[in-house]
């Protein structure tokens, strides 16, 4: 292909003027009026993506043909899937996902050093804010002190991890860390962080505007494009790629347009509208997708629901769900106490660039899908996908069809708890969580979730005294309204105390049940259930205790908290006997006139600069934490927290070559939606366990393992924890749950033991997959533990976007069945042997490969398969062994 090198950047350069101040910036208007193309009916979110490449134009990364291609995406019906280099504007992590990025990091440059380079290389060249969101666990909940009791246990558990981060923040450049018990990334990012158009000093020191953009290392970034700021997740390998200068390789997406009309009727909330959204969006098949809302139906849609949808964009597949600049944008930029000077220019910009949304806002899609807010209901979604949307009316059927049709069980056993006057029986709620980034800076579900607490107080009602109740906000600003409104003590009287400011139960970290609860659902082999404000359901993820996991709005959270029981239609049953009888859904629900009245008084921008003014200082203990200060770390040999990867040890100077894959064996075959919760856990683990083993070993007692996500930092913990969630189903195997699979010899073992003696034979491995491969979390150790057990190649029928780069970003290279075949249609075993040709010498991305299959009893067939590595650059990332490799030794060389 032809490459034009340089446009005439003074075409394109023009100066703006807003809020007092004078600003150049990179003009689509003025791009299209310099024959550069058509631009003027792309989506907002496409010409983000168009601007990023008239400002980084250079004639080699990115290209004149780079800038026009996007106007022949519109002619093209939405859809050219042209490889482009983009550079987001800044990195936000949080630390389950940042401790392993900053030991990345820490390592490189330890490895800059073994090539020769200087160590002051490895520095991020675009600003990374870590905020420390993942790490507490709810031990106490429903007294007053659970609040502080957590805070206090989640230092004690995580202090090598904080010293860590703390030594980071002073080594590295453009790193700054938000300390523990601030609030949820995403939650911090949208009320603080996020500025919608960002400004720097160019190479020329001039002042300069363009769109705030980032990637995260967590799916759940995409919150932010409910405030106009175009992000997503990616791994910590492509984050840390992207810090260090290196620029995401992505395709021109397709934007889906997602048209909404109507408005909300009483009763309903943001929750139910999300839930909705998701069963549509992955119905229609979005993965790899932008997904843009319009429509008229903005106009009523608050900016904190724009949030909630958003940020559920990895459930429903799309890379992100982007909302454009309108006036709903600029007042929450006031509300929120953002600059004046800034919110004035970004709606100068957002006009001048033809991003702003107005009545005549009307793009080219690639499709586009219509629903009419008026016809949402209440709902959930369970028990095990996000995308299994149940409208409340049909909740309890609805499990009760799951216990005969998944859980294969029957509903009448009941199990003494041991010193209670109550039992245990599937379907009993045994958690009830108003958690995670999706809904708890929403002020109209958390003021409704506190109106339900307080009429159920009025009432006489309780939560029932077999659920474990939290209330973790997203935010300290939640706390300042709640308590404004004074429903915070309400919530405290139905037992929602606050337990500490982070994901808490929507990552795992719900903490342990009452030790005879769990002994009672575990003698009756019961499903007990949990309800979460969250975004997330999978298998084995909420506690080991609950199969049955329901996502709701935080206000059904406390109805269903005061129920107690899956079983119960809160629609037509009551919630329980309160002062004066029975006490119905209908009776505690609160009107959307007395939440929106409460939140127009207590939700203010003073609250927002209040909370927000000493973000990075954190609290006495925060600051307490002592670090030595040293260009490169210092790895402490007995730490079981924070190890030196075994990643660039003994690297050499130039790279390797992509070689066939030869007589590999499967370590594991499995079915469909395969999450990286399946493959990398974040919860608690036992003592049985590889990892529990390991940590056994080194004198660590069960009560301090910690988590999985909480022990990210050493390598050794978490390729034994890879593949190993409790609920994983390796089809080698028969009826067996858990990370196990045969050994070379045939015997049963883990797969982690299985991995070590086949790579102790210099026997390669695979992995055999279903439909949605990697989906959920954004999780780059399930793709590093994936490396470190020897895998080769992952062999599905599809991939989930971010874990298909990750693979690619370590090496290992990701293959999709064609022509129809799949595991079953080849009625594969796992004890089959794989070889496949045609990756040495000249591969082409995208392109089909041969694969031998060698069954059991000798025969052999042969099929095509594609190659996932989808552009040239990703082919350069593997022949290095992984970007990081590619990054370190660009680096060194200079």
């Amino acid at each position: 292909m032809t490459v034009t090198v340089g446009h005439d950047s003074s075409k394109t350069r023009k100066t703006l003027t807003a809020g007092g101040q004078t600003v150049s910036y990179y003009s689509i208007p003025a791009a299209e009026a310099a024959g550069l193309g058509e631009f003027s009916k792309l989506p907002a979110a496409l010409k983000v993506v168009l601007e990023n490449m008239l400002r980084f134009e250079d004639g080699k990364t990115v290209s004149v043909d780079d800038i026009k291609a996007f106007s022949d995406w519109g002619k093209m019906a939405g859809k050219n899937p042209r490889e482009i280099a983009y550079r987001p504007a800044r990195v936000l992590m949080q630390d389950f996902t940042g401790v392993p990025a900053v030991v990345d990091l820490a390592a490189m440059r330890d490895g800059i050093k073994g090539l020769g380079g200087n160590a002051q290389a490895i520095n991020p060249l675009a600003p990374v804010d870590l905020v420390i969101d993942h790490s507490v666990m709810i031990d106490e909940f429903g007294t007053p002190r659970a609040f502080q009791a957590n805070v206090d246990r989640e230092y004690e558990r995580n202090m090598e991890r904080y010293v860590f981060l703390k030594w980071g923040q002073n080594a590295f450049n453009n790193f700054r860390v938000v300390p523990p018990g601030t609030g949820i990334c995403h939650q911090v990012n949208l009320e603080y962080l996020a500025q919608t158009v960002w400004t720097d000093k160019d190479q020329t020191g001039q002042e300069i505007a363009y769109p705030d953009t980032l990637v995260g290392t967590d799916s759940h970034t995409t919150m932010v494009n409910g405030l106009a700021v175009l992000g997503w997740g990616v791994g910590g390998i492509e984050a840390e790629a992207a810090m260090l200068g290196q620029p995401v390789s992505m395709l021109i997406p397709e934007v889906v347009g997602f048209k909404l009309t109507g408005e909300m009727i009483e009763g309903t909330t943001a929750t139910d509208l999300v839930l909705k959204v998701v069963q549509m969006l992955r119905k229609h098949g979005v993965v790899g997708k932008f997904v843009e809302f319009y429509g008229e139906g903005l106009d009523r849609l608050p900016l904190a629901d724009r949030a909630t949808i958003a940020n559920m964009a990895p459930e429903y597949g799309a890379t992100c769900g982007f909302f454009p600049i309108d006036n709903e944008t600029i007042r929450y930029l006031r509300n929120s106490g953002r600059d004046e000077a800034r919110i004035a220019l970004v709606e100068a910009y957002a006009k001048a660039n033809g991003m702003w949304r107005d009545a005549d806002y009307a793009p080219i899609y690639t499709s586009t899908l219509h629903l009419d807010m008026g016809e949402i209901v209440p709902a959930i979604s369970g028990p095990k996908r996000p995308q299994d949307y149940l409208p409340l009316t049909d909740a309890a059927a609805g499990f009760a069809h799951e216990m005969d049709a998944t859980f294969k069980r029957a509903m009448g056993t009941e199990v003494a708890v041991a010193g209670q006057d109550y039992t245990m029986s599937s379907g009993k709620v045994v958690i009830a969580s108003i958690t995670s980034c999706t809904n708890t800076s929403n002020p109209y579900v958390m003021i409704g979730a506190g109106l339900v607490a307080r009429k159920a107080r009025q009432l006489g009602l309780k939560s029932k005294p077999w659920v474990k109740t939290s209330l973790a906000p997203g935010s300290q600003v939640v706390s300042e309204y709640l308590n404004a409104a004074n429903l915070q003590e309400d919530l405290d009287a139905v037992g929602f105390n606050l337990v500490g400011y982070g994901c808490t139960t929507c990552i795992g970290n719900s903490g342990p049940l009452d030790p005879a609860i769990s002994a009672a659902i575990a003698e009756g082999d019961l499903v007990a259930t949990a309800v979460l404000s969250g975004n997330r359901n999978f298998e084995g993820r909420i506690s080991p205790d609950v199969r049955a996991n329901y996502l709701a709005s935080p206000p059904l959270v406390v109805a269903y908290a005061l129920a107690g029981d899956m079983n119960i239609d809160l629609t037509k049953e009551p919630l329980g006997m309160g002062t004066n009888g029975p006490v119905y859904l209908k009776d505690v629900w609160p009107t959307n006139k007395e939440i929106s009245d409460l939140v127009e008084s207590t939700v203010t921008r003073a609250a927002f600069q209040k909370k927000y003014a000493d973000v990075f200082k954190g609290d006495e203990k925060w600051q307490a934490v002592k670090i030595t200060d040293s260009e490169t770390y210092d790895w402490p040999s007995t730490s079981t927290y924070i190890q030196n990867p075994p990643y660039f040890k003994g690297m050499s100077k130039t790279p390797g070559v992509i070689s066939d894959i030869k007589d590999a064996r499967v370590l594991a075959l499995l079915g469909d939606m395969i999450t990286t919760d399946h493959i990398s856990p974040a919860g608690s683990f036992k003592a049985g366990t590889p990892a529990g083993k390991y940590l056994m070993d080194r004198q660590v007692p069960q009560a301090e393992f910690n988590s999985y996500g909480a022990r990210r930092g050493n390598h050794e913990v978490m390729m034994r924890g890879t593949f190993a969630n409790i609920r994983i189903k390796n089809e080698m195997l028969d009826g067996v749950e858990g990370g196990y699979t045969k050994g070379p010899d045939g015997a049963q073992t883990s797969i982690f033991d299985a991995s070590m003696a086949y790579q102790d034979a210099g026997t390669p491995l695979v992995i055999f997959g279903g439909i949605e491969y990697g989906a959920g979390s954004s999780r780059d150790w399930a793709a590093k533990g994936t490396a470190l057990l020897g895998v080769k190649a992952v062999i599905a029928e599809s991939f989930e976007r971010i874990h298909r780069s990750n693979l690619v970003g370590m090496g290992v290279i990701p293959f999709e069945f064609t022509g129809g075949e799949t595991r079953k249609t080849l009625a594969l075993t796992g004890d089959e042997e794989i070889s496949i040709d045609g990756l040495s010498g000249d591969l082409k991305p995208l392109s089909n490969v041969a694969c031998h299959i060698k069954f059991a009893n000798g025969m052999t067939k042969t099929i095509q398969i594609k190659c996932r590595i989808d552009t040239a650059i990703e082919k350069e990332y593997v022949e290095h062994g992984g970007v990081l490799h590619y990054v370190l030794r660009d680096l060194a060389s200079r």
